[in-house]
């Protein structure tokens, strides 16, 4: 199975726009906000799955993984 080529510096709204799936493993990995009205339109034009990680404290290399089960290939 190929995986799908994502970079995690890119901006939520926008990988979430190319890979709508995207809403609910990044939420299922604590990225809850998203899933908020208006949330992903406002913060998720500026925020990165990489930033965000940090500030939530979930390590990139859980979201790697789990992105990687769901057919991604994550680069930083």
């Amino acid at each position: 199975m190929e995986q799908t080529p994502i970079d995690l510096n890119e901006t939520v709204y926008a990988l979430c726009a190319k890979h709508p799936d995207l809403i609910g493993i990044l939420s299922g990995l604590g990225f809850t906000d998203i899933t908020k009205p208006g949330m992903l339109q406002s913060a998720g034009r500026f925020m990165t799955p990489a930033k965000g990680a940090a500030l939530k404290h979930i390590p990139l290399e859980q979201i790697i993984q789990t992105l990687s089960e769901h057919g991604y290939s994550a680069t930083i």
